[in-house]
């Protein structure tokens, strides 16, 4: 035989009233946790936006004097130039007279510092490592710190990354977006290296 608790249960289900109890109850439930939810979605979406106007980017980017590779003699460098090779410390060289430890020999005479050759005022280049070399400047700083504070959205992904002065530049000298228009034709087709703050002029249609 059944307990009586379980025939009193069974008897109360087959009511309509107390299906009906149930089911107000699990709907009122629901509302209850969607309304709950959304509104957490909204303050969370709203946090966000404060935080993305009134928090600077914290950026990495470090300027430092050769970005600290004197200490163990060694240089990174621009790496893919058939001809021409940068080191992290600004020197531009021929690739033939680029040494085993990564740097410019700085006694050829053709090896170059801080060299804007090729370059125009608005910071673009025609050859991928004078834009480079030019960037690194010190005096180009400022001019840098500027962009990173105004960079889009659309570029953290890109300028998040880098970790000092030499890799910015070389992430700023790529060609991108910022280098072509309609996706297809460069705004300039000679000088479409920029490490500057805006990109070249559009050219007319």
């Amino acid at each position: 035989m059944l307990p009586c608790g379980a025939v009193l249960w069974r008897r109360l289900l087959r009511k309509r009233w107390v299906l009906g109890l149930v089911f107000g109850l699990s709907l009122v439930y629901f509302i209850t946790s969607t309304f709950k939810q959304e509104e957490r979605m909204v303050r969370d979406r709203n946090l966000l936006q404060v935080q993305e106007h009134e928090q600077p980017i914290l950026w990495k980017v470090k300027f430092s004097p050769g970005n600290g590779s004197q200490l163990s003699n060694q240089c990174r460098n621009s790496v893919q130039g058939k001809l021409l090779i940068t080191d992290e410390l600004g020197y531009i060289c021929e690739r033939k007279d680029l040494l085993v430890n990564g740097c410019c020999d700085v006694h050829v005479p053709s090896t170059k510092l801080f060299s804007c050759e090729s370059c125009l005022p608005n910071g673009c280049c025609s050859v991928y490592e004078y834009c480079v070399s030019c960037c690194l400047q010190p005096s180009k700083q400022h001019l840098l710190e500027r962009f990173l504070n105004r960079a889009a959205i659309a570029f953290q992904n890109l300028f998040m990354a880098v970790e000092d002065h030499f890799e910015l530049c070389l992430a700023k000298c790529r060609t991108s977006s910022q280098s072509v228009q309609h996706e297809n034709t460069y705004r300039d087709p000679i000088a479409k290296y920029c490490y500057g703050e805006y990109p070249p002029e559009l050219l007319p249609v």
